[in-house]
């Protein structure tokens, strides 16, 4: 039996703080949130990640932790698929006596309607225009601020959220980490049309307590895209209880991220085993923090770092029309925006793999290079340990698996003409990437392994050099290249008993590069094997930061 001992500085976590999804069209989704469903909008800023794209939060009058739904709006973005390793549905506590009034309100509006119980209450489950589900259950639950200008009857507003669906592989994983690491309870199970939903239950007494686990032993993940939930958020009370749960999941090989200021919470990220996305969000600072709680969600709001920068943002955002307050925000018209175009190839004559944000709406790329005897697929499920939603990764795929027959320190010549294919690969990506308005500045090329040493390899031939270089486990091929590096960040890391990378080669890559003017991070990990670990990717994740943080 899973039970909860608390790490120093913890107590349990209380529920829900907010949930995080990919939209399409803004105005849209401004409009099913606040005019059907009666959310306020308490706050309207940019994605920290990326200053071009809208974030939104729906919520209560200000917007309090467990009420809170927000969106990134991606316009044309590609509709995702529902599957394991992600939360699939977002439900809404909704007073018991209410279901009548919602039923006639939900087919008004058009929308299709499943009704059914759980755990003996009555939900009834819909879709927004992106195809999120979003669920409304029936219940005597906790009374939140209400929002005076709703259009929902009052008598009928929504009371924060209910409980949030996860569909995973292993139940006992979520289990693992909910009540033993988070201090949940395990409050039962029962059967679910996709198979056992098992319920966990906060240690809060007010709205948002509920995360349920579906399992789908067998069934495939979920592929991200608009109407997917990019992550949950839990609730913590403070800055230094937060501290604490990072070390000790830290502890426990959950692999957090450094803090992330989002202005109005202080938030972690980690992924369970299954690969669904938890946040651990503070209560503090809110979102009156910056604007008078009548002023909430008038005006585009956003940190200090991008004030200088307002002008070109609210450029570029898209213009919308808040009917609740009759604003208008952004001057970006988006007209007959062209659906996004993925083809497989990427219009490089190679078989290219995506995933993030959609290609023909991305200012910055990442471009990732699968080692030996891995696929393109592996290399990419990378994206979600970045969790950098303004890029957009591409991943080619090595014919056979391998981008060349040889060690890299085999003569070059022993190792072609696959090594010149290898590099017209890459090549062909970048040009691609440059066809589509996203120059080799605003690239940021990395690689595990054999993929490393060609993206070392790639950049120290380049006159175009990348944004930034990621190498894990990787070194030079060639040590006799000339072009200079104009303080380009590399950053590598290996195991100094590294079989496939010698260490003295790895060293005498790092001085090379630096040689020609790179700044170049080289970080020797003891007992890293050959593999990626946490430090590597959080400062492969800073790389990217430092080449989106600029805009065009």
């Amino acid at each position: 039996m899973t039970t909860f001992s608390p790490a120093p500085g913890t107590s349990p976590v209380q529920g829900l703080h907010h949930v995080t999804v990919m939209a399409s069209d803004p105005q849209r989704n401004l409009d099913f949130y606040t005019q059907v469903l009666g959310q306020r909008l308490v706050k309207v800023t940019v994605n920290f990640d990326d200053p071009g794209t809208y974030h939104f939060y729906y919520g209560d009058q200000t917007g309090q932790p467990g009420t809170v739904m927000t969106h990134f709006p991606w316009p044309g973005a590609k509709r995702g698929e529902r599957g394991n390793g992600e939360v699939v549905a977002t439900a809404y506590s909704a007073p018991a006596d209410s279901l009548g009034y919602w039923q006639g309100r939900l087919a008004a509006h058009a929308l299709t309607v499943t009704g059914g119980t759980r755990f003996g209450q009555p939900v009834l489950t819909f879709e927004d225009p992106d195809g999120t589900w979003v669920e409304l259950v029936f219940e005597e639950g906790q009374a939140v601020q209400p929002w005076p200008a709703s259009p929902v009857d009052a008598a009928h507003e929504l009371r924060g959220f209910h409980s949030v669906t996860a569909w995973v592989r292993d139940t006992d994983a979520v289990r693992q980490l909910l009540v033993g690491q988070l201090g949940f309870t395990e409050v039962g199970s029962e059967p679910d049309v996709e198979g056992t939903r098992t319920r966990f239950r906060g240690s809060g007494d007010g709205v948002g307590l509920f995360v349920d686990a579906v399992e789908r032993p067998g069934q495939p993940r979920g592929h991200f895209g608009a109407g997917s939930i990019h992550h949950v958020a839990l609730r913590t009370r403070d800055d230094a209880e937060q501290e604490a749960y990072m070390t000790s999941l830290t502890g426990a090989g959950y692999r957090p991220t450094p803090v992330q200021d989002r202005q109005y919470f202080h938030s972690i990220y980690f992924r369970e085993p299954n690969g669904v996305l938890f946040e651990i969000a503070t209560d503090a600072p809110g979102f009156p923090n910056d604007e008078p709680v009548a002023e909430l969600g008038r005006h585009l709001k956003l940190p200090a770092w991008f004030e200088g920068q307002r002008a070109q943002i609210e450029a570029h955002v898209p213009r919308i029309i808040s009917r609740e307050y009759g604003v208008t925000i952004g001057q970006r018209d988006l007209g007959a925006a062209a659906p996004e175009a993925t083809p497989e190839d990427g219009g490089t004559g190679v078989q290219v793999f995506t995933a993030g944000r959609p290609l023909d709406d991305a200012r910055v790329a990442m471009v990732l290079l699968h080692g030996r005897g891995g696929t393109a697929r592996d290399i990419l499920s990378l994206e979600r340990d970045f969790n950098l939603s303004a890029f957009t990764y591409l991943a080619p795929q090595a014919e056979g698996n391998t981008w060349y027959p040889l060690s890299f320190l085999a003569p070059v010549e022993q190792n072609q003409p696959h090594l010149d294919r290898a590099l017209g690969t890459v090549e062909a990506v970048m040009g691609e990437l440059a066809a589509r308005g996203i120059p080799a500045e605003r690239v940021v090329l990395g690689g595990f392994s054999q993929g490393a040493c060609l993206a070392l390899e790639y950049a120290s031939r380049t006159e175009r050099k990348p944004g930034a270089v990621v190498a894990f486990s990787g070194g030079l091929i060639t040590l006799d290249q000339g072009s200079t590096f104009p303080g380009t960040p590399v950053f590598m890391g290996v195991d100094p008993r590294d079989g496939h990378i010698p260490l003295a080669r790895f060293e005498e890559t790092a001085a090379h590069l630096r040689a020609r003017g790179a700044s170049v991070d080289a970080r020797v990990i003891p007992g890293l094997g050959h593999t990626i670990n946490a430090d590597e990717l959080n400062a492969a994740r800073a790389l990217m930061q430092q080449v989106a943080g600029a805009l065009d």
